[in-house]
């Protein structure tokens, strides 16, 4: 017995004096730096996810960073053979089952990142099949003894059926979350680059894992078996945690806020830090110093960046939130003037029509005055609210517009012969200046009668005395070379201050005067003839000399 134990003493010490002191396969510095930080940071971080939300996402990255840190402290039992050989012939096969769920839960997470949701039960039992089956492989050879250490080369020796069957199961896994990844961002337009980047952080993990793994090891290649490639293949879960530390900042991912983004980054910090301890020579330190304090730096910024990022999206959100309040009661009161207001009009034209038509008998011409003016009175309110009204539905969009080539010198001429008399009764000159030519505009008619109404109108009304003109004429444009139709209202009334032009075509805008020559005035005429200029792709536009020099209103279309 006492042979026995010196024997395994010595094989054991042979073992790890080969990676100490001669360090045969690799440095021993970069064997603790591989494992001891990059398992340290992944655990902390999982908890540290876990413990701020209990969503189905933190849940599966809570136990891959367990299985991952399990993988890197069974594999770091593997590499230093003072452990004892029994110890490390089971975190080999504990490895092996480890390696498995890896490509497992990785492919897991990615569905539920992009998914937003749980996997169904029928295809959750198909996933775990390929991972069972091979537990149950490896438990089948393991009972066959099969597994043994090598004490020439120092390292654990499987059945090669083994690895053969892990190796399938994991490109199984790999495959099927490429093929789901790439199928995903073809498939969702709305929000390719955020499922582009999940992909990237969760592929970018297991694909480096793969890579180092069989292909570099020389596994693949059937070239010299080196296992000194597999410690980079570790440095994946920092990358895949840097990924998440960006989703989290721009697409809330796991509803975790800035904390958890500067959690993450310093994290990262520290990985770089920890550097130090394994550090062999002068040059190494000034080398991981230089990287250390860029880092710092650099996450410094990153974080500042971030909160000022964050801290606008939660002040536009709030904004958001008030808009659509305002939004609301504005529609509230749309709903009450359509409903209420212009159904009072209604009944009170009926009854002053009826009035003025003898309906109640022959009326007094004092009665007839009067019935008169309540008419004409409740023809404007209604007038009104219809303005309103389409400046609403004009801004909402419901407004379809039923665009087709139309003659617009007719709706000019027409309107005009329209107020004509009123322009006698005021006592003011209309001068129609129009240019012999053609006119055609791609337009719907009834809106683009309605600017030329409300131009000539306002002409009409804010002008005490002199004259009025209307032109219409084409002239050739300077930026695109196509020909465009001019129309235009000259008049010499209260003209318009700097102070009124700056809200002239804004909803609500008007002159801060203008309601002592128009009691009628609502803001909403200008404002409505710029919503419908614009959706057919034209400009507005006013001059004026200032206050009692009259002004100038300007429509421009594209002539067809």
């Amino acid at each position: 017995m006492l042979n026995l134990l010196s024997s395994i003493f010595i094989k054991d010490t042979y073992c790890f004096t080969q990676l100490i002191v001669n360090q045969v396969y690799t440095p021993v510095s970069l064997i603790l730096y591989s494992h001891i930080p990059t398992a340290l940071v992944t655990i902390f971080v999982g908890v540290f996810l876990f413990t701020r939300s209990k969503s189905l996402e933190t849940k599966i990255f809570f136990f891959l960073s367990i299985i991952f840190f399990l993988f890197t402290l069974g594999d770091l039992v593997e590499w230093f053979v003072f452990f004892g050989r029994n110890t490390v012939l089971f975190a080999r096969s504990m490895i092996e089952i480890l390696d498995i769920m890896l490509f497992l839960f990785s492919f897991y997470f990615l569905f539920v990142l992009i998914k937003k949701r749980d996997v169904r039960f029928i295809y959750k039992s198909l996933w775990l099949l390929p991972a069972l089956s091979f537990v149950g492989v490896l438990i089948f050879f393991i009972s066959k003894n099969t597994l043994s250490y090598n004490w020439q080369i120092c390292e654990v020796s499987e059945n090669g059926f083994v690895g053969t069957y892990g190796y399938y199961v994991d490109v199984f896994y790999l495959l099927s979350a490429i093929i789901f990844a790439v199928w995903s961002i073809i498939k969702n337009k709305n929000n390719r680059r955020e499922i582009s980047i999940i992909s990237a952080g969760v592929l970018s993990f297991m694909i480096l894992f793969f890579v180092m793994e069989y292909v570099f090891t020389g596994y693949l290649l059937g070239g010299v078996f080196d296992y000194n490639y597999f410690l980079y293949a570790l440095f994946g879960m920092p990358i895949l945690i840097g990924f998440l530390a960006y989703l989290i900042v721009e697409y809330k991912t796991f509803n975790i806020k800035l904390l958890a983004t500067q959690v993450l980054v310093w994290g990262l910090g520290a990985l770089i830090g920890a550097q130090f301890f394994f550090a062999t020579s002068t040059e190494n330190y000034i080398l991981i110093a230089i990287t250390f304090i860029v880092s710092i730096i650099f996450g410094d910024i990153l974080i500042k960046a971030i909160k000022k990022e964050v801290k606008q999206k939660e002040e536009l959100a709030a904004l958001n939130i008030d808009l659509s309040k305002l939004i609301q009661q504005r529609e509230s009161l749309v709903h009450l003037i359509t409903h209420k207001v212009k159904g009072s009009f209604t009944h009170t034209k009926y009854i002053f029509a009826g009035i003025l038509d003898g309906m109640y008998g022959e009326p007094s011409d004092a009665l007839k005055k009067v019935a008169k003016y309540g008419l004409d009175s409740d023809d404007n309110g209604v007038k009104t609210v219809d303005l309103i009204l389409n400046a609403s539905n004009l801004q909402k969009g419901t407004v379809k517009f039923d665009l087709k080539p139309i003659n617009f010198k007719d709706l000019v001429t027409s309107v005009v012969d329209e107020k004509k008399e009123r322009f006698e009764e005021k006592g003011l000159k209309l001068n129609v200046d129009i240019k012999e030519d053609e006119y055609k505009v791609n337009g719907d008619a009834f809106w683009l009668r309605e600017v030329v109404n409300n131009l000539i109108e306002n002409a009409l009304r804010y002008t005490k005395e002199g004259t009025v003109n209307v032109s219409l004429n084409k002239e050739l444009a300077r930026d695109d070379g196509n020909n465009k139709m001019i129309f235009s209202v000259k008049d010499s009334g209260v003209g318009i201050t700097p102070e009124d032009r700056k809200n002239l075509f804004m909803e609500g805008g008007r002159g801060k005067d203008s309601v002592k020559v128009n009691v009628d005035s609502t803001g909403y005429g200008l404002f409505t003839v710029k919503l419908i200029i614009e959706a057919h792709s034209g400009k507005v536009w006013v001059d004026s000399e200032g206050e009692n020099k009259g002004s100038t209103f300007f429509v421009e279309l594209d002539s067809v």
